[in-house]
């Protein structure tokens, strides 16, 4: 391994980092649809000739970046890599070789740096369309999901394989913004093997062997030394959530620390189900290496080393490791709660570490499709948050996405897109747990359908039946709620439809609430009372406060 002194090391670090950050740029600037340009839903990531994530851009999909590399590998398993040429970019998006879910396109392209492979760029971003049923809960079987596209080549030596091409094409409900997003991964790969290059240069490098090595060392130690912190033991916990119908989800969680190594089990979890909630063993890995990364080491930069101390177990057959041809569209609706049953765990431990049960865990999301008013197809998902747990220090941040780093991004765009209105988006007060830190607040938002046909909606969501839980006597954050302007109430997890002129109201959930609410600054709620955060009533019943 080559000798990089501390200094040289973290500037070298920094500029790959900031190699992935420009890709990512590239692929924000040049996408078609919303779900990138202002949600945020993809990430970008570089990797060493073996296959190792060196860096990732910095506002990325945490899991992501869990997946990609392991999805190279699968890669060369199924396309040698004496087949992978300058200018080649393979895709897929099967579940068990990508992220989890059929609308992500996972994609990876060589770099080669004076006729020799030097490493990879990688991106996976999620589709506003991936044909099928539409993104989902509700289907019984992978097959009913979407297409399926098993490791290809979409552009070959650059150029297009116009099979592939015109099989998506033919596929999906808005091709342009499909294809237009494909491409802008594409754009994202090849600003990281030109930047890379330029930077193998600069730095008088031929390759990046022992650049790679003392970069995956040195988060390895740090991780390592991390978990050291940590008293060794087992520690358990269980987690339940609304699941589907009848069909309730059951986590079991334990987390063993054995000196500088850690092991997250979920032995006694729920089967996997015939609807769309299953996590591949993929999907749940990242999701659980990445909170305990948050938790124990969050400022080393992370990288493959990141993750060597860490390994992840759960049954085959349960619903965090399912078998083909499972449904997984809304493997979201599971994998964002591991997060939670993870920190019960550590706060065992480590209460000082982390943070309450999050409202906007899982993420709530709802899909709209169908005719607009001048005949075009449309397919627009709704991106918000819920609230954040409150932490040992600071109250939950409101309306923040965590586990997952998705964003909101701009209503204009959504509307200028769909038949849509969105007349309200504003804090829903109460909603954050009680506590010494009060868990951030969840939002209200109201949206009309303006098309002149009925359009299908399509709910995924949870936290109706099981809000977010508090942490150290902290109370818990409000349920989700979801209510027609008829008064009914849509299932959450299944499609259905809206009229024109109907509108739907979504409650999203708060977070939990740290530590006794009798704990709290009385200045801190005098502030909440007058930022409209909470009102009398729950300012006297959670912390006995009386300024009526």
């Amino acid at each position: 391994m080559a000798n990089f002194d501390p200094v040289t090391l973290e500037i070298l670090w920094s500029r790959l980092i900031s190699i992935a950050d420009e890709s990512a740029a590239a692929l924000l600037r040049t996408s078609f649809s919303t779900i990138v340009r202002e949600s945020n839903d993809f990430a970008t990531v570089l990797m060493d000739a073996n296959g190792d994530s060196l860096s990732e851009n910095t506002a990325g999909i945490p899991s992501f970046v869990g997946m990609l590399p392991d999805a190279l590998k699968n890669f060369v398993k199924r396309i040698p890599i004496e087949q992978w040429n300058p200018g080649d970019c393979i895709i897929t998006n099967d579940p068990w070789i990508g992220s989890g879910h059929l609308p992500d396109i996972t994609m990876a392209a060589p770099i080669f740096h004076k006729g020799k492979l030097v490493g990879f760029s990688g991106s996976i971003a999620h589709l506003p369309d991936i044909g099928g049923a539409g993104w989902s809960s509700d289907g019984s079987e992978l097959f009913e999901e979407g297409i399926r596209l098993m490791p290809m080549k979409f552009l070959k030596e650059g150029e297009p394989n116009q099979d592939v091409f015109n099989f998506i094409t033919a596929n999906v409900r808005v091709p342009s913004q499909v294809i237009g997003d494909i491409y802008a991964q594409v754009t994202a790969q090849q600003v990281c093997a030109e930047r890379l290059q330029e930077f193998l240069d600069d730095a008088h490098l031929d390759d990046l062997t022992g650049l790679s090595a003392a970069l995956l060392e040195r988060a390895d130690i740090a991780m390592r030394k991390a978990i050291e912190e940590v008293p060794d033991g087992t520690y358990r916990s269980v987690l339940d959530a609304d699941g589907y119908d009848e069909d309730e989800t059951h986590i079991e969680c334990a987390v063993t620390v054995d000196g500088s190594m850690l092991h997250i089990d979920y032995d006694g979890t729920s089967k996997q189900i015939a609807r769309g909630l299953n996590s591949v063993m993929k999907y749940t890995y990242a999701y659980s290496t990445y909170p305990v990364k948050c938790a124990l080491d969050p400022d080393t930069p992370r990288n493959e080393g990141s993750y060597r101390s860490v390994t992840v177990s759960a049954p085959e057959g349960c619903i965090l490791n399912p078998t083909f041809p499972a449904p997984v569209n809304a493997r979201q609706l599971t994998g964002h709660l591991l997060a939670a049953a993870i920190y019960e765990c550590l706060a065992q431990a480590v209460p000082d570490k982390v943070i309450a049960e999050c409202g906007g865990a899982p993420t709530m999301r709802s899909v709209y499709s169908g005719v607009d008013r001048d005949g075009n197809r449309f397919s627009q998902i709704f991106f918000a948050s819920g609230g954040m747990g409150a932490s040992p220090i600071a109250d939950g941040h409101s309306c923040t996405a965590f586990p997952t780093n998705s964003g909101s991004g701009s209503i204009e765009a959504f509307e200028s897109l769909a038949p849509l209105v969105v007349w309200k988006k504003e804090f829903r007060t109460d909603s954050g747990g009680a506590g010494q830190y009060m868990g951030g607040l969840g939002q209200n938002v109201e949206i009309e359908v303006t098309a002149e046909d009925t359009i299908r909606l399509s709910m995924m969501s949870d936290r109706q039946k099981y809000a977010a839980k508090g942490l150290l006597e902290g109370r818990e954050g409000a349920k989700v709620e979801i209510i027609k302007s008829d008064g009914t109430r849509p299932h959450q997890k299944a499609r259905s439809t809206l009229d024109p002129g109907e509108r739907l109201m979504l409650s999203f959930g708060g977070g939990g609430g740290y530590g006794r609410p009798e704990d709290r600054n009385p200045d801190a709620i005098r502030s909440d009372l007058r930022n409209g955060y909470i009102t009398p009533d729950f300012a006297k019943r959670h912390y006995g406060v009386d300024e009526r």
